[in-house]
């Protein structure tokens, strides 16, 4: 990982999985302290982004909507594959992978 990336590691307990990289877009760096690269376990998507939440209180509201589904203005992706073309939040996270998150660019 690069210096100035301003990784924080600050994995969820219990879950046994690896840690996965997590890219935040400058948008969300405030709920982050300003880091824009964190790591957090889980096995899925989904789960690495729920630790994620569970590390970082607010993230979740910003990611997900009422249902739990990625909101439509998020961009999620493993691997430079973004999730909703793969197996959405229940894709596997392989060790060495990481998670972007990528805010949608509207413009006309």
């Amino acid at each position: 990982m690069s210096s100035d990336t301003g990784a924080v590691g600050s994995g969820a307990a219990g879950s046994g999985a690896a840690e996965t990289a997590v890219r935040i877009p400058s948008q969300l760096r405030t709920l982050t302290g300003g880091a824009g690269e964190v790591s957090v376990s889980g096995s899925t998507v989904g789960e690495v982004l729920k630790a994620l939440d569970a590390a970082h209180p607010g993230m979740g509201e910003r990611i997900f909507d009422e249902s739990g589904a990625l909101r439509r203005f998020v961009n999620v992706f493993l691997a430079d594959e973004d999730v909703r073309f793969l197996e959405g939040l229940d894709t596997v996270v392989q060790p060495g992978q990481v998670i972007s998150i990528v805010p949608a660019v509207a413009g006309g």
